[in-house]
């Protein structure tokens, strides 16, 4: 009985995990596939409180996560300090060619609603104070602008 509870609990689980990417380029080539807008999300893992929070309390929640799964692309641009977290060179060489033409002020989060072309359409600079249900709208409003 243990067994089936945790094998269900795992299900739901990984029904509701959002697949982020970690290459644009990548990106760009499902968002034309798809129609889809990218959101791209400079973040710092493990240093940086508000770009936590912006993970656990918006990006993770049902909410956005039922939303971006029939809508967007998602990118993660990654830049955590601790040894043990640290990116293989090349995710770093990605990461820091994404910072240098979308982040180059180094604003942590930083997060960017892109055209599948790779074109700013919004963006939200540190923790939007904003629930995950009004984030939701405020991307979905952008991206029925950009039409």
């Amino acid at each position: 009985m243990k067994k089936a509870v945790l094998l269900l609990a795992v299900a739901i689980t990984s029904m509701s995990f959002i697949n982020w990417h970690y290459n644009l380029d990548e990106a760009k080539a499902t968002a034309k596939k798809e129609h889809k807008h990218i959101l791209l999300n400079f973040s710092g893992s493990d240093w940086c409180g508000p770009c936590i929070r912006l993970h656990k309390e918006i990006l993770g929640s049902d909410a956005f996560q039922k939303f971006a799964t029939g809508n967007l692309v998602l990118v993660n641009a990654d830049f955590p300090r601790m040894k043990k977290n640290q990116l293989s060179k090349e995710q770093q060489k990605i990461n820091d060619a994404l910072a240098d033409q979308y982040n180059s002020k180094g604003n942590f989060p930083l997060t960017l609603l892109l055209n599948e072309n790779g074109k700013i359409v919004k963006q939200w600079e540190g923790l939007p104070s904003a629930t995950p249900e009004e984030f939701t709208e405020e991307v979905q409003f952008a991206i029925d602008q950009d039409k």
